[in-house]
Parts: C-alpha cells; structure tokens; sequence
C-alpha cells in the first residue's frame, strides 16, 4: 500500500518560508527550467492534501450535527458567531496552506512537463483543491502560474466562487477527464472516472443537477469495467487494512513512513474521541438519527459508525491509525448523489429509490416503501438521511447541509449565512497587505 509516492516524497523537506502561501514552492525540487521528469513535483501535488484533510474533517462534522467538541473554545463550532478566528493556526491556517502548496506544485507541472498523463493528474488535483477552496471560504485568490509575483499583490485579491468554478475547477476536471483512463486506481492516482465523479459532486455543489446527471450515470455505468464495486460489508470500506479497496473511486494516501505536514490530532483521532478536546465526539442528535432510520444497536452499519458508550466513532479502527487513507470520493456517495440527481430532475420516485436498495441492504436494511416515498420531497428527504447515515464522518455533513439549504432545519436554529463559509486566516489578510479579505461576520471583515 501507500505506493504513489511515499519513497519520492520522504526526501522533501517540508519547510518553506515566504509571505504569502501562493508563493511557495515544492521545497527541494530543481527549478523547472532545470527539470525534465516531473513527477517528484507533481507528487508534491499529491502530498500536500494531506494538510487539508483533518480540518475537512472537523469543518464537515463538527460544524454539523454529526459531532462535538467539549473543551473551550472548540465549543464555537456550534456557536454561529465570528469566534471561530481563534482556530485557525489548528484548521484554517493549515487547510489553506497546504491547498495552495498543492495548487503551486500542480501549476508547475501544468506549465512546464510534456507527459500529457502528468498534466491531467495535476489538473485534477488543481480542481480538487480549489473546489475544497471555495467549499470552505468562498471567493479566493486565483493562481494558475507556476511562478506568480511576489511584488504584486493584487494577484491575491479574492475571486468570485462562480469565476473559480468557471474557469478553473470546472475546466481543469474536464481536462482532467480527457487526459486519463482509469490505469491508476490501482495505486491511487487521480483517474478518468475520478474526473468525472468530482466534476459531478461540483456541480451538485452549484445546484446544476442538468450537467451533473450524465457524469454520474458515465461513473456508475463506468465501474464495473473500472473494477470498481460497492463492499459487501460496511466495514469493510475503513481501516488502513481496506486501502484503496473496490469501494474508493479517489482518496488521498496517508502513511506513518511519511511526515505529515499537519502536527495536530489527526481526524481518525477526533472522530474515535482520543483528543481531549473532543473526548466524547458523538453528538446524540446522530445517534438519533440512525434510530429514526429504524438501525438499532448491531445493525450492521450503525456498529461502524458509532458507539454510544464511548460516545465517539469506531469507523477508522485507532489500530494503525496513521495509516488510514481520508476516502474523497467512493461508489456509495456517487450512487447517492445520482439518485438525488434523478429526483431533482424529475425521475419517477421509484426508480429513484431501486438505486438505494443496495446501500441499505449492506446496512442490514429493509428497501424503501415506494408507496409510501411517492413525492419529490419526500425521496429528497430520504436521500438525505441516506447521505448523513452512510457518509456520518467522512466530512461531508456540513456541505451537504448549506447546499442543499436544510441548515437551519437540521442544527435547529436560524443561523446567519455569513457563517455558512469560515474565516479566511488572518495570517493572509496581514501577509497580503488587507489585498485579502475576510469574510462578513468574523474579526477584520
């Protein structure tokens, strides 16, 4: 396991120092000029999401209703105020730094390799983090060169989400798609039916079900051919030992043989409720969710999802915990999210629900009563406590609650939209000069 990358990338040396993340560069890489093979850099590329996965995790889940933190003031996850700005050396800071190295070592190979191969996966992992970009900030900085300016910082002023989508996630996916076959699953590359799905999960993203639709029946008309399949246990799915198992379209390879560049508790650590922030995780408002979806105690998807004695999630086994690999993409959300595609695009409600039956069967689940789902909003509804079930801490909650506008609904309150994104760092506001801005509702706005 671990193979794209982990002997290349032991010999980096994680350090960089500049003034603003847009400028660094992949440390220890000869200047392009200088370089012909460029897959150290665009394993680079690969590395640096490590950095964005652990806030992912805890802006998906603790945000949400899934999870809790008990310690102050990791609290402010559930108080929409601006409170959230004292945080961002342990989530934000990291999450934009390490997405933004990403970007950097993807525009280099971009600009300069001629492996068309290499240049699709940097592609992809462009998108990719752009897309967590604007998922999590909004409007950001746009940098499509591999050696922007370190004088003028109008480059950094941020960019509309739509003109991020427009011209570079949407595109780069596409190119992306055009660019690979599906020869890297086996080893956890970026591949053409990755393409596809991500580009589908953004357009869900943007409320576009019309361009998603066709994307998403290509990946699940795709996946046998691919290799790619649901598991026959839950379980099955999680665990350094299940790796890049039948069920994962794209994630990205974590491994203990490799520093990470993130220092903090890790997410397998937050969700299992071994940080002492977070000792006891497991919100009861999920517990009550799986009760309401008739999974009572050792039914098969809830026992991997949640403990109640612990309070806290045994779905990434704390065996080997370093070990596990943050799953971006897998079968079950792709099925999920064609299903709630069909239904938005006026689908007939029972052929919508047939394409949940064998995610609730694995889940030791009845099928759905057609004759009881048989409006629009009532499969919607059900596709959605599909989703939070099946996808519970995998950092996903959150985001499906602002784009799908359930979230005053689903946390119980009214909160104000300015906190459905979170605080750009403060650290890249100074660094910029003020050309950064913050987002309304949070210190310095």
């Amino acid at each position: 396991m671990k193979t794209v990358y982990k002997l290349l990338l032991m010999s980096l040396l994680v350090a960089v120092g500049c003034e603003s993340d847009l400028d660094q560069v992949p440390p220890n890489i000869a200047s392009a000029d200088s370089l012909e093979d460029f897959q150290g850099v665009l394993n680079a590329a690969y590395f640096y999401q490590h950095g964005s996965v652990t806030p992912l995790a805890v802006m998906g889940d603790f945000r949400a209703d899934n999870a809790l933190m008990d310690e102050e003031p990791y609290p402010a996850f559930d108080r929409f105020n601006g409170e959230l700005t004292v945080m961002e050396d342990q989530f934000f800071g990291p999450f934009y730094t390490a997405l933004y190295k990403s970007i950097l070592s993807a525009n280099n190979v971009i600009e300069n390799s001629s492996d068309a191969t290499h240049i699709g996966e940097a592609k992809f992992l462009r998108a990719l983090s752009y897309f967590k970009l604007v998922k999590v900030f909004g409007d950001v900085p746009v940098n499509l060169s591999a050696s922007p300016s370190t004088t003028d910082k109008s480059i950094l002023a941020r960019q509309p989400v739509s003109d991020v989508y427009n011209n570079v996630i949407i595109p780069d996916f596409q190119d992306a798609i055009t660019s690979l076959d599906n020869s890297g699953l086996s080893n956890g590359r970026a591949t053409q039916i990755a393409a596809q799905g991500m580009l589908a999960k953004a357009y869900i993203q943007r409320g576009d079900f019309s361009n998603a639709q066709p994307l998403l029946a290509e990946v699940i008309n795709g996946a046998a051919g691919a290799g790619i399949s649901l598991q026959a246990n839950y379980g099955d799915i999680f665990g350094f030992e299940n790796d890049l198992n039948s069920e994962i379209i794209f994630a990205t390879q974590i491994s203990s043989s490799v520093v990470d560049e993130y220092g903090d508790s890790e997410f397998w650590s937050w969700y299992g409720g071994l940080d002492t922030k977070a000792l006891m995780p497991l919100d009861p408002d999920l517990i009550a969710a799986f009760d309401e979806n008739g999974e009572v105690s050792g039914t098969l998807r809830r026992g991997v999802v949640i403990d109640e004695g612990l309070m806290a999630s045994p779905k990434y086994p704390q065996t080997g915990g370093p070990d596990h690999d943050w799953i971006e993409l897998r079968l079950a959300d792709v099925i999920l999210l064609y299903a709630e595609t069909l239904n938005e695009n006026g689908t007939s409600s029972e052929e919508v629900l047939d394409l949940l039956d064998p995610i609730r069967t694995r889940a030791g689940l009845d099928p759905l009563d057609h004759t009881v789902l048989n409006t629009q909003a009532l499969v919607r509804e059900a596709i959605y406590d599909e989703r939070r079930l099946e996808l519970a801490f995998e950092g996903q909650r959150w985001f499906d609650l602002v784009r799908t506008g359930t979230v005053n609904e689903e946390i119980g309150e009214s909160v104000d939209p300015n906190y459905y994104l979170f605080p750009i760092p403060i650290s890249e506001i100074l660094a910029s000069d003020g050309v950064i801005t913050q987002n309304p509702g949070y210190q310095g706005s």
